[in-house]
């Protein structure tokens, strides 16, 4: 579900990919609802493209917010309880305990908590992807391959 979500650097909040044009993609505003370009020169990220630096690799952005979501039980975060950086930190330490504390800011934190928040206002509870889903396309790629191959 996250793979549509998107952030765009020097824009508040989180966008929704709605449609793409020439040199242009048209994104919605999942705060206001606003429809607007995002053209080529703007950096885009997918959510499902981030990940949060760990000591024995990287962890998907999915899979913290899945996280979250257990610990508070689908309810958002009280901003006043990672408003210090240092219950951020520790907040963040209880969710995900193997992370890089060198590599993983404060602002990237609290980044984290405010998308997560966001995506919860917006009505977006599922934050992987659907692994049965996933297999099932393996699947029918490699049968594709197979065919092909013949």
């Amino acid at each position: 579900m996250i793979k549509t979500i998107l952030s765009i650097s020097g824009r508040p909040g989180l966008y929704k990919l709605v449609n793409q044009g020439r040199n242009m993609l048209i994104v919605e505003s999942m705060q206001t609802g606003k429809r607007t370009p995002a053209y080529a020169h703007d950096k885009v990220v997918s959510l499902s493209d981030i990940s949060i630096y760990t000591n024995d690799g990287d962890y998907p952005l999915g899979n913290v917010f899945e996280a979250i979501k257990n610990k508070f039980d689908g309810k958002p975060i009280d901003s006043k309880s990672i408003s210090d950086t240092n219950a951020a930190k520790k907040l963040f330490a209880e969710i995900l305990p193997e992370y890089d504390e060198d590599r993983v800011h404060t602002s990237d934190i609290k980044k984290v908590f405010s998308w997560y928040n966001q995506l919860i206002a917006a009505g977006v509870t599922e934050f992987k992807e659907d692994e049965i889903a996933q297999d099932e396309a393996a699947e029918e790629a490699e049968k594709a391959d197979e065919q092909n191959a013949e």
